[in-house]
């Protein structure tokens, strides 16, 4: 493909970073802006000084511009599975914010039309697109630890959010859990088959919803993922990125979400009582371009559409990690573990 033709669908908050991005690039033209409040669309052909039309509805914005080859949905999650749907069957290819649907079957609905039109739609993942991430799978590659056998993420930030978000009952799950998920099949790289999951609301916790949740997955290869989140917690917040503990047959791995990346692997022989292990060694960051996080994946998106391939994060691949997010409700709601 060359040459796109976008409309941006939905100006709000996250729109901001998708405009800064796109506009910067010599092979987009922005060719319409839609959102059911109008007023923010005009607002944004002003403060990213682009002249195209305004619109309060995405299929009277593909109507409109029938030159369309791509849609960005920067909408809210209940609206994508209109955006995405829309734009593809327009003949359109879509890329879009995070999560890909609010159900299942609407996931489900998505993929089903990307397979119908021949058209994709990649959706934003952006915490693969770090030096830490990409080191560790090639560390896993690499057989450093041997065998996969667990892996453990801590994700606790607090936070204070308004808006949609405080009417949202499994808010970390759904809004925020997506991203680590999301990781923990990168660093598996296997799919999900079951998981068991107890939500809550902390007594620190400023959000109306469940801001709390300790979930245990398995995979298809044997590994087994455990997630500790919450959106509740009161002090010794870790990155965003999450913290993760890696163990294999012959080692583990230790990442703070930013530059502490570490390996500890065992020596042969050892105590009755205790295995013996090496002197933890600091592992090297990878070395992955100057964009990371969201334009990383931004660029990744493009580069799939340039090159006539699917997006590291395509909704194919995506599902598997969403559907982690619908299990894990799933599994809060009944109190029972539910099988992928």
């Amino acid at each position: 493909m060359s040459g796109f033709k976008v409309i941006l669908a939905g100006c709000g908050g996250m729109a901001h970073k998708w405009m800064e991005y796109i506009t910067k690039r010599d092979d987009v033209e922005i060719v319409g802006l839609c959102d059911i409040i109008i007023e923010k669309a005009v607002e944004f052909t002003k403060k990213f000084h682009v002249c195209c039309g305004v619109y309060d509805d995405i299929k009277k914005a593909l109507s409109a511009c029938p030159q369309t080859n791509l849609v960005v949905d920067c909408t809210s999650s209940d609206a994508h599975e209109l955006i995405v749907t829309s734009a593809m069957n327009s003949g359109a290819d879509v890329i879009g914010e995070k999560p890909m649907a609010d159900t299942r079957e609407q996931a489900l609905n998505e993929i089903a039309v990307a397979d119908k039109t021949g058209k994709s739609y990649a959706v934003m993942q952006n915490r693969i697109y770090l030096p830490g991430m990409r080191t560790i799978r090639k560390a896993l590659n690499d057989n450093m630890v041997g065998k996969l056998g667990s892996v453990s993420s801590d994700f606790f930030v607090g936070v204070r959010l308004g808006g949609y978000r405080q009417l949202m009952e499994h808010i970390l799950l759904v809004d925020m859990a997506i991203h680590t998920f999301y990781q923990a099949r990168y660093i598996i790289n296997s799919n999900p088959i079951s998981v068991y999951c107890h939500e809550f609301n902390p007594p620190s916790s400023l959000l109306n919803g469940k801001a709390s949740a300790i979930a245990i997955f398995e995979f298809e290869n044997g590994a087994i993922y455990d997630y500790r989140g919450s959106w509740g917690t009161a002090g010794h917040n870790t990155s965003w990125e999450s913290d993760w503990r890696i163990s294999g047959e012959t080692g583990t791995i230790k990442w703070d979400g930013g530059e502490n990346l570490s390996v500890q692997t065992t020596k042969c022989g050892g105590t009755e009582f205790e295995i013996e292990c090496n002197e933890i060694k600091k592992l090297k960051l990878l070395e992955i371009g100057k964009n990371h996080q969201h334009e990383g994946c931004f660029d990744e998106m493009f580069n799939a559409l340039i090159e006539k391939r699917p997006a590291e994060t395509d909704c194919h691949y995506n599902y598997f990690a969403m559907n982690m997010v619908y299990g894990a409700v799933e599994s809060a709601k009944y109190g029972k573990k539910v099988m992928l």
